[in-house]
């Protein structure tokens, strides 16, 4: 009977353990340590001096810690149920024997107390076995002891704050060979040629991370070329550009930025034709300064290889100066004059795209309209990189102004292009 009867235990623990899912959880792991340093106390023997000098001991019994943990289905419950020789049962198991019945008494009675198993435990990790441990502590009084004052003194140091650098920059040069071409009405004159360019990007760029940004980009640009078919100069220049824009922005949304932005530019040289006397451009003629008040909105792809911004300017102020007063009318000024003033609206748009380490295609567009007149300049810029300091570019570069003389074969269109290849680099 009594082996029947631990059948039957066996049989509703098995049960109750099929019908109770217990997974590895956040609960074992809150309970390994706090179990661990419980266990190590309950089997350590302290033993301290009482103030007569007499050295009393307290045992305290580990076998105790599974009926104060949190309820855990062990193993040896089964194992006893299943113990028909009660002759391997000795006096010093009994204390083992009554606590694996009483566990197993809960987890017939009521198994959704249950909250872990040994199996459980096990996977991760179980408890780390703490040695005993051992104290003498003794008791001592002395009352002419000196009394000690903790000292908040810990000496002299330093303390050194650095403050963020909110500031990034980035240089680009390359010195390039390249093949031109202009249209006839390309409006600082030119011809169609072989020659040299060198370029310079500066860029300056502010971010506080606190809502305010101030961009800077110095851009300068020169480019010479001889031909043998020209008998009246010995050089002429084929790309002429001093260019600098700013952009102070203050953040309005995530991407929206309120703008204040100035774009100025000239050139250095005088902008000559083959065999012709005549100036088509020089330094200051013109120069433009504009300024713009808008928004700005920046974005940029998941994988960080395009990244662009596109301001609009509802309010916009342009300034002309040309210099040499019989250019006058060239640049839309009236005849000799040599100013110009007018207020529009502007639209500029900057996307770079670097799909790799071998291509890279910038452009800009920039428009401007008094709503009589219209100027929009489109720069495509296709670079393949094919060492670390060689390069080639295509360069495109379709213009449209209505302020000046129309042509007769491409209207108040204007285009030009080159391709190159040279030396390169960037900081």
């Amino acid at each position: 009977m009594q082996g029947m009867k631990k059948v039957k235990y066996l049989f509703l623990a098995a049960l109750m353990s099929s019908q109770t899912i217990i997974a590895q959880s956040d609960f074992a792991s809150r309970y390994l340590d706090s179990l661990a340093v419980i266990k190590g106390q309950v089997e350590s023997r302290q033993i301290y001096r009482s103030a007569s000098g007499e050295q009393v001991s307290v045992d305290k019994d580990g076998r105790y810690y599974r009926l104060f943990a949190p309820l855990t289905f062990y193993h040896s419950p089964i194992a006893s149920l299943l113990n028909i020789d009660s002759t391997e049962i000795d006096a010093d198991d009994e204390l083992r024997y009554a606590v694996d019945n009483a566990l197993m008494n809960v987890y017939v009675t009521r198994p959704e107390l249950v909250k872990e198993s040994e199996k459980t435990l096990e996977e991760v990790g179980g408890l780390q076995e703490v040695a005993p441990t051992s104290s003498d502590v003794e008791v001592v009084a002395n009352n002419d002891a000196p009394v000690v004052t903790p000292s908040n003194d810990v000496g002299d140091f330093d303390v050194v704050i650095k403050k963020p650098n909110f500031w990034t920059f980035k240089q680009d040069y390359y010195l390039q060979f390249l093949q031109n071409f202009f249209t006839n009405n390309w409006y600082k004159g030119g011809e169609r040629n072989y020659s040299m360019l060198g370029n310079i990007v500066l860029q300056a760029n502010y971010n506080n991370k606190q809502k305010v940004t101030f961009d800077n980009k110095l851009e300068l640009k020169l480019g010479f070329q001889t031909s043998e078919s020209d008998s009246l100069h010995k050089f002429r220049t084929t790309d002429d550009l001093i260019r600098y824009t700013g952009k102070l922005g203050i953040q309005a949304t995530k991407r929206w930025y309120y703008t204040f932005q100035v774009l100025t530019y000239t050139q250095f040289h005088k902008g000559l034709k083959s065999n012709d006397h005549y100036i088509y451009s020089d330094f200051m003629s013109p120069f433009n300064f504009n300024l713009a008040i808008g928004m700005d909105y920046k974005f940029e792809s998941k994988n960080k290889k395009a990244n662009g911004t596109l301001n609009l300017a509802p309010v916009a102020y342009n300034f002309r100066y040309v210099g040499r007063e019989e250019l006058a009318t060239r640049y839309s000024l009236k005849p000799n004059h040599s100013t110009l003033n007018d207020i529009g609206s502007s639209l500029t748009f900057n996307f770079r795209w670097n799909p790799s380490d071998l291509f890279t295609y910038e452009t800009r567009l920039w428009g401007y309209t008094t709503y009589r007149r219209a100027e929009v300049e489109w720069e495509n810029t296709f670079t393949f990189k094919l060492s670390k300091y060689i390069s080639a570019k295509l360069f495109l570069y379709p213009r449209f102004d209505d302020g000046t003389v129309r042509d007769d074969d491409y209207g108040f269109f204007q285009f030009r292009e080159y391709t190159s290849l040279g030396f390169s680099y960037s900081i």
